[in-house]
């Protein structure tokens, strides 16, 4: 009989594994995101920009390769589809619908995927476009039906849908209301089932006007600030991949639970992990002649006739009170269960009770899932204002995950936006108002917005690169730039003469961080002689000009020597900031 013990999980593994589903996510609970590839194959795609520029085809499958590639790497479980309307050659799986051509259907990103979208690359997949596909006819109704079938016929749990559509066509029937109205039918279908459609539109000469038709087609922006961004056509390369790219990535949940506030009283909460540590992938072992990977099979063997043992002969024990107690496989699901999954409230504690050595997990963010229990934003927002008027927080009993056991977790009210806090440091010397006031101009040109997902680990970038190269065959990997590094040059443009005019004003004329020490004078023990300093002297109003600029520190020490002796300044001090004092306190009585 196996042992009980080997059925707890240890609390390292458990850490490891909840790193694990805050990177990736568990599938199983959240599910998959898809994404489907509609792309215009009309002629008018195919045409070339002005000065060399590439054509809007042309565009579009650098976009979808770049997706493609990104999506191997963050969420290789995710599915994706390639789907060409408007061509003269049709294919489906159904075989129902003329001049739309299904190249991917609905399954995960692979090596394979992305070596046939750089075949559609430049002038030669331009040709193999127009020999494999053709350019036809264009129905967008029989192209989003196909979309969903392609849908319909997944069996998985998908936690998001999303279409995307390009094309540089503003009129894609060329005024044929019966297909218009065909296509505003199937849309409206596809967004009734949680399919998200975006518009990609692409430049054409006589510019693009997305509220004839498309305007009823695509799905209204989640976000205010896209209200802008749905009316204007991409034109370049970088702008139609920041628009894909801002729209594909979609922040996903690693559980959404019910949090229960009293009996009868549910809100559908996501939780949320906002940055994590990146690493490495753990290695696959794959199978030598036929590189495929490698699965392990467990079985159980009697240790005395060496048979078989089927799982319904297999039984857990436990020592207790020196008794061996056995148990069936199902009675210990039953004990480890302690409750279905959900954060049951407790009740309310003062913020001081919330003691620094109570965190002892990452912390995450929960955030109210409208779509799934109406009403859940509402009833969110209030407790937390609440909370956070009252300065408290909810203490709650959670289950992440089915068997796994209960936590206490603490529920801390947080605005969505705080102001960032500075702690003041008082060091000696102070630096005077213009020292201040250009520090104040260097710092607002070297100012930008940060975000941690715009600096990526070089490490982890390079060997990524290199799995590419080795996957699709290339001659080598491509080159990865060090995010982290800062950028001089683009700096010192930024910057222009401050930081000479910064220096002019902290260090002294001879000063020099890059030149050697002065050497030492001989003594006269070593044969040498000491030599005389020549007498300085600075005109009174010079020294006063130095004072009111705050200046002083470019003066040598001999000199402010002498200042002090001119000004009747009696100080015993011999460093360069005592001299300095002492003339600021005396000029500013005088004065």
């Amino acid at each position: 009989m196996a042992e009980w013990n080997a059925y707890y999980r240890n609390e390292d593994d458990e850490e490891e594994q909840e790193e694990g589903e805050q990177s990736g996510g568990d599938y199983k609970i959240t599910g998959r995101d898809s994404l489907v590839f509609l792309v215009d194959a009309s002629k008018e795609m195919f045409i070339k920009g002005e000065d060399g520029q590439p054509s809007n085809f042309d565009m579009t499958m650098q976009v979808v390769r770049s997706v493609y590639a990104s999506k191997i790497i963050s969420s290789h479980r995710d599915l994706m589809a390639l789907v060409f309307y408007g061509t003269e050659q049709s294919k489906d799986p159904s075989k129902s619908f003329k001049h739309v051509y299904v190249y991917h259907d609905l399954d995960e990103p692979g090596a394979k995927r992305v070596q046939e979208v750089d075949a559609l690359r430049g002038g030669k997949g331009a040709q193999l476009a127009a020999e494999t596909m053709g350019s036809g006819e264009t129905s967008l109704g029989d192209a989003l039906w196909c979309c969903a079938n392609l849908y319909s016929d997944i069996k998985l749990r998908l936690s998001h849908k999303r279409l995307m559509i390009f094309t540089c066509r503003d009129k894609p029937h060329e005024g044929d209301s019966v297909k218009d109205r065909q296509a505003r039918t199937k849309s409206g279908d596809l967004k009734e089932t949680g399919v998200i459609i975006d518009l990609m539109h692409l430049m054409k000469p006589d510019g693009f006007d997305v509220a004839p038709f498309f305007r009823d087609i695509i799905s209204p922006p989640e976000d205010e600030s896209e209200l802008g961004l749905q009316l204007e056509p991409c034109d370049k390369l970088e702008d139609l991949q920041k628009r894909v790219r801002a729209k594909e990535q979609k922040k996903r949940a690693q559980a959404r639970l019910h949090l229960c506030l009293g009996e009868g009283i549910n809100v559908a909460v996501g939780i949320y992990a906002t940055a994590v540590t990146a690493r490495k992938p753990a290695p696959i072992r794959l199978y030598r002649e036929t590189n495929e990977p490698v699965r392990s099979k467990t079985r159980t063997f009697h240790t005395q006739t060496g048979s078989l043992l089927l799982p319904s002969e297999i039984k857990k024990s436990q020592v207790y009170g020196k008794k061996q107690i056995v148990m069936e496989k199902d009675e210990v699901d039953a004990i480890k269960k302690f409750e279905d999954p959900g954060m049951f409230l407790i009740g309310f504690k003062p913020m001081e009770r919330l003691k620094r050595h109570h965190h002892i997990r990452p912390a995450a963010f929960i955030y109210p899932e409208e779509d799934e229990v109406k009403g859940s934003a509402c009833l969110f927002s209030a407790l937390l204002t609440k909370c956070h008027e009252r300065n408290v927080f909810a203490l709650c009993r959670c289950v992440s995950r089915r068997n796994y056991p209960p936590r206490f977790v603490a529920l801390v009210p947080q605005k969505e936006e705080l102001p960032l806090q500075f702690l003041p440091l008082y060091l000696k010397p102070n630096a005077s108002q213009r020292q201040v006031d250009k520090m104040k101009e260097i710092v607002s040109k070297l100012r930008f917005k940060y975000r941690s997902d715009a600096f990526e680990n070089p490490v982890i970038q390079q060997q990524y690169r290199n799995l590419e190269a080795l996957a699709l065959d290339m001659m080598a990997p491509e080159d990865t730039e060090d995010l982290i590094m800062p950028k001089v040059d683009q700096m010192d443009q930024r910057l222009g003469p401050l930081v000479q005019e910064f220096k002019d004003l902290v260090y002294p004329a001879d000063y020099n961080p890059e030149g050697k020490p002065a050497a030492k004078r001989k003594t006269a023990d070593t044969g040498g002689g000491a030599e005389k300093k020549p007498k300085v002297e600075v005109p009174e109003d010079e020294l006063r000009a130095h004072v009111q600029n705050g200046t002083l520190g470019k003066l040598t020490v001999p000199v402010l020597k002498e200042a002090c002796k001119k000004f009747g300044v009696h100080t015993t001090g011999t460093k360069k900031q005592e001299l300095i004092d002492a003339l600021l306190r005396q000029v500013l009585t005088t004065d």
